[in-house]
């Protein structure tokens, strides 16, 4: 079922496996601690809206540091170079600042319980429907990826077969999701944030000391086969994209990624958005992946750098990159590098921020697909006007049913030698179009229901088709240019067929839209400046959005 098992084996010794006893310790005595504070489903799903915005902020990014931050940004690191840090700064930090901006006081200030149930008020069941269904498809999915790479390391570590080491692995996220809800998710993720740092930090520095410092591996990079210069500069960043004319790279880059893949991903992925929904208040809600910002800026420099570094300094992946062939792929750069530069004790924990981050997305994963499967799906149209206690019930269940789904799909990621083809595919057909929808339904109060779910159909479609054409040949776009394109095309579909709809159906009256779209919504009821207790300049959302922003901007420049 699954691919060959790696060639590679981690030489952990004793002190490394006390280290990831310790850590695994701590995992689950959170979640157990979490059950004590589980008294209904809202606690269960939503931590009581409870939660101060520094901790829901590190559980935000923690969120997001899992396959597809970790191995899928070392692999591009490694494949692309510099260009990766298009995935941070391009195509995560403006959509984040604006979710806290613009998007948080709808969403918190609805006291909707998830994303799709804001689909429903704005849109009506059809969109509803349509929404919660691919979301929850895309959340297997996507779990499928950190499971499988969460079993990738435990079959390097013990030497477990993959099937086994996916199952063992599963057995363990599944264990404190059951027991504490979303309330162990994040408390779990804020601190798997600060184990992954101390993880990746030490390999970052350990590595540049290895291949002669910056300019040593500027050098390397330089004179590696499949590399050169434009390697080491994020812009124009044509292998990344698959355009060869530049200025079409940049378009490809800036509106495939950096608007609509990215947008789609940050403000309507209820995974992200569920940690800000977990917030005491309006005003935390709004500052949550804003705060999240300011460590995602500097993420690229403990992720990507290592993989440039695995690039050129392990025997393996030289032979990969020169094309000759080799046993491993690009998603083995940060393995391969742990191997070869830590010292046992360091690798351990290394191991364990690995472990961390695979947790940390899965985790996350499932939260959100427990979350609406029983309250978007099961509860709106399956078991109607059951006890409370029914649904927190139901909602331990489908984590398990959710789990047991992630392992079958984890199959479908062991075949792709670079997860993020595989993962920015997933996004252009399940974020791509929902953004579409979302941004023109807040702002246009002309946008009815029926425009809502015929647009989200016709938009996953054309992305669907792009990505056939892709993969038939019919189109040649190298690299993850497919999923841009796809993702450009779902949106603009999306847009014109929603408008065309529009202007022959009947929309909802003013007073029904009222806290849904922008123009009708009072401003107190959109600002924090409604709130108590948080008038401290540093808790201003738009003014430390506006610092994240300049910080991004001086950094695209310096390394543009």
């Amino acid at each position: 079922m699954f691919a060959q098992e790696s060639v590679l084996r981690l030489d952990a010794q004793a002190i490394d496996y006390i280290i990831i006893a310790l850590y695994f310790v701590f995992v689950l005595g959170i979640g157990y601690l979490a059950k004590r504070a589980v008294s209904n489903s809202l606690d269960f799903f939503l931590s009581g809206r409870s939660l101060p915005a520094w901790v829901t902020g590190l559980a935000f990014i923690s969120a997001n540091l899992g396959a597809i931050e970790i191995m899928g940004m070392s692999a591009n690191g490694a494949q692309y170079g510099m260009p990766t840090v298009h995935y941070f700064w391009i195509g995560a930090i403006p959509a984040m600042l604006f979710l806290g901006v613009v998007m948080m006081p709808f969403y918190y200030g609805s006291k909707v319980r998830s994303v799709p149930e804001f689909m429903l008020r704005r849109f009506g069941k059809p969109a509803h429907l349509v929404n919660a269904i691919s979301f929850a498809v895309a959340q297997v999915l996507i779990a499928g990826v950190n499971l499988f790479l969460l079993a990738t390391i435990v079959n390097v570590l013990l030497g477990w077969p993959i099937w086994v080491s996916t199952i063992v692995a599963a057995v363990i996220v599944l264990s404190y999701i059951t027991l504490g809800g979303l309330s162990a998710a994040i408390y779990n993720e804020v601190l798997q944030f600060f184990v992954i740092v101390a993880a990746l930090l030490p390999l970052t520095i350990v590595g540049l000391h290895r291949v002669g410092g910056w300019q040593g591996l500027v050098d390397k990079v330089t004179a590696a086969p499949n590399g050169g210069a434009e390697q080491l500069s994020a812009w124009p960043g044509n292998q990344l994209s698959g355009f060869d004319n530049s200025f079409l790279s940049v378009i490809g880059l800036v509106f495939g990624l950096g608007f609509v893949l990215s947008f789609g991903y940050w403000t309507t992925n209820f995974v992200e958005v569920q940690r800000a929904m977990a917030s005491k208040n309006m005003s935390a809600a709004r500052r949550t992946p804003i705060i999240g910002a300011f460590p995602k800026m500097f993420i690229p420099f403990i992720v990507i750098i290592p993989g440039m570094i695995a690039a050129v300094a392990v025997p393996e992946l030289q032979a990969v990159k020169a094309g000759t062939g080799s046993e491993v792929t690009y998603n083995d750069a940060l393995l391969l590098l742990m191997r070869d530069l830590l010292p046992n004790g360091m690798l351990g924990l290394a191991i364990t921020g690995l472990l961390a981050s695979f947790m940390a997305g899965m985790a996350a994963n499932l939260s959100s697909f427990n979350t609406v499967m029983t309250y978007d799906l099961l509860e709106r149209y399956v078991i109607k006007d059951r006890s409370d206690g029914f649904y927190l019930r139901t909602g331990r269940w489908v984590t398990v049913i959710g789990t047991l789904i992630a392992v079958g799909t984890a199959a479908i990621a062991s075949g792709y030698s670079n997860l993020m083809d595989y993962l920015q595919q997933l996004f252009s057909f399940f974020n791509a179009p929902l953004f579409a929808t979302f941004i023109l339904g807040m702002f246009w109060k002309r946008m009815t229901a029926t425009a809502g779910w015929v647009g989200l159909v016709s938009g996953t479609s054309t992305a669907v088709l792009v990505f056939i054409l892709s993969e038939t040949g019919v189109i040649n776009l190298p690299g993850q240019g497919a999923s841009f394109v796809g993702a450009g095309a779902a949106f603009v579909v999306d847009i014109v067929v929603s408008v065309a709809v529009s202007m022959v159906t009947r929309p909802k009256a003013d007073e029904d839209l009222k806290g849904l779209v922008y123009s009708l919504t009072p401003k107190a009821d959109r600002t924090e400046a409604a709130q108590a207790g948080d008038h401290g300049w540093y808790r201003r959302p738009t003014l430390l959005a506006g610092i994240a922003l300049a910080m991004t901007v001086v950094l695209n420049i310096v390394f543009g």
